[in-house]
Parts: C-alpha cells; sequence; structure tokens
C-alpha cells in the first residue's frame, strides 16, 4: 500500500476517470480502477500508472448492479488496509426528448450515477467511519445546473449526484469524512465528440472546452489537506458557463 491509502474510482478506465486515476496516483494513492466492459483500456491505464512509478489494480464490476457491487466492493474493502478517497464517476448517456425516452434509456443513465453512488458509497462510507478520515467525491455535470434539452435523464441523475452528496456531507462530516461534487461542463472525451465545435464559443464564456486533466487537478486538490474545510460543496469547472 502506497503513503496515501487506497483511492478508488468508478468508471475510471477513460476520458474523465482516467485522467483522475493518473492524477491520484502521480499524488501517491494506491489506485482501484473500476470499470464495467473495456478492459483493454483499464490494463493500459493501469500499466501506465505503473510506468509512471504508481500502484493500482483493477475492480471491473457494474457499478449498477447491487450484487456485483457487493460481490467486489466486500472482499476489495477487507483487503486494504485504508481507503482514503472514493470517486464516484461512472456515468452513462442516452440523450432524447423525454415524451419519446424508453424505459430503459431513462432507467440505465439513473442506475448507472445515482444507485451506483449508493451502491458503491455505503460500504465505503463504513470503511471510512472506522478508520475516521476520508474524502468523498462525486462527478456531476453542468447538467445539473443547467436546463439542457434532451437531457431529462441525465440531468436528474446528475442533480440527485448533488442533493444525495450534500445529504450525506452533513451525516460524515463530524466523523472526519468529507463529501464534495465536481460539475464539469463541455470537457474533451468520448461523450463530447458529436458536440458542434461551431457554437463553443457562444456557449463557454472562455471559448473552448475543458481538457479531462483540469477536472483530475480540482478532484486532487479536494482529496488534499489544503480542502480539509471544503465539505457539502459543488465545485463547477466549466469555462464559465454557469
Amino acid at each position: 500500500m502506497t503513503e496515501h491509502g487506497a483511492a478508488i474510482v468508478t468508471g475510471g478506465s477513460r476520458g474523465i476517470g482516467r485522467a483522475i486515476c493518473l492524477e491520484l496516483s502521480r499524488t501517491g494513492y494506491y489506485v482501484v480502477v473500476n470499470y464495467r466492459s473495456n478492459h483493454q483500456a483499464a490494463e493500459d491505464l493501469l500499466a501506465q500508472i505503473e510506468k509512471q512509478g504508481g500502484q493500482g489494480e483493477l475492480a471491473p464490476f457494474d457499478v449498477a448492479d447491487p450484487d456485483q457491487a457487493k460481490e467486489t466492493m466486500g472482499p476489495l474493502l477487507e483487503r486494504l488496509e485504508r481507503v482514503e478517497v472514493l470517486v464516484n464517476n461512472a456515468g452513462v448517456t442516452a440523450d432524447g426528448l423525454l415524451a419519446m425516452m424508453s424505459d430503459e434509456e431513462w432507467h440505465r443513465v439513473i442506475d448507472t450515477s445515482l444507485n451506483g453512488f449508493f451502491n458503491v458509497t455505503r460500504p465505503v462510507v463504513m470503511k471510512m467511519v472506522a478508520q475516521k478520515s476520508g474524502s468523498i467525491i462525486s462527478i456531476s455535470s453542468v447538467s445539473a445546473l443547467l436546463p439542457n434539452r434532451g437531457q431529462a435523464n441525465y440531468s436528474a441523475a446528475k442533480a440527485g449526484l448533488i442533493g444525495a452528496s450534500r445529504a450525506l456531507s452533513a451525516e460524515v462530516a463530524r466523523l472526519g469524512i468529507r463529501v464534495n461534487v465536481v460539475a464539469p461542463g463541455i470537457i474533451d472525451t468520448e461523450m463530447a465528440q458529436e458536440f458542434p465545435r461551431a457554437i463553443i464559443k457562444q456557449l463557454i464564456p472562455m471559448g473552448r472546452i475543458g481538457k479531462p486533466e483540469e477536472v483530475a487537478k480540482i478532484v486532487r486538490f479536494l482529496c488534499s489537506d489544503d480542502a480539509s474545510y471544503l465539505t457539502g460543496q459543488v465545485i463547477s469547472v466549466n469555462g464559465g458557463m454557469v
């Protein structure tokens, strides 16, 4: 185990999650990379972590599945001596107008972001309560803060993360555990590839989309002692959109 203990990152194999895993590894955490299906991307990430002198392991399971979460998280938490950080990053999109949205599209997005938060955070909180320390960061979205046509399911899930995190922060603050939220705007990941670049300057005051590393550095700050008096907060990383 590394100097800083373990950091568990859900949806960690690509995009923002990947950048967070690399940033926390450079900081000195033993990084547990959760992912659902892209094994090659996860293996490549772990190799990159080790190449830069870090340590970690892979934890493949679907956070939306409570049985898979229990089967993986139970033994994992028993084995890890200390878990200092949990980053709830896993999320999916299934955009469409609400009136035309299928049951599956609604539930898949809610189950991954919001139920996934519950399935993973609940056992981790118990571990952090026992050790009287920890930092939990959930990755929400600007879609939770601004109206976004065609994303009722995604907006609901990401807004739910904010509400759940704020409630949890009040429950565990006296126990040495901090709970915060990062709400990225349009970030240069696969999820943003189809975004029309022509209107970026109209939407974003800074005139550009963000980099995954810019989100990861905020997460790293929230995990650090420099953020020791921050809990229950939502940090927007969106170039001035809101």
